[in-house]
């Protein structure tokens, strides 16, 4: 079984909150578009000026997902 990854973006400043919502719809589309096997997308509002957007993606997905969407780190996902 292949190891899950989730990719964050970071997101900054009083807007972030609303940033990092609509992020998770392009990263939503993307997934469509591209039509991979994912479907583990989300945000998350760590406080008023702090907010991330993430995507899990496997193994196999990955080197694609990163070139293409730049995230801003990434780290193991456990469910």
């Amino acid at each position: 079984m292949s190891r899950k990854i989730k990719l964050i973006w970071d997101f900054r400043g009083p807007a972030s909150a609303k940033t990092a919502e609509h992020h998770e719809i392009h990263l939503k589309e993307y997934i469509t578009i591209e039509k991979l096997p994912l479907n583990i997308t989300g945000f998350k509002i760590i406080d008023e000026m702090y907010a991330i957007a993430f995507m899990v993606v496997t193994d196999e997905n990955m080197i694609q997902v990163r070139d293409a969407l730049k995230p801003h780190r990434g780290e193991l996902y456990t469910e």
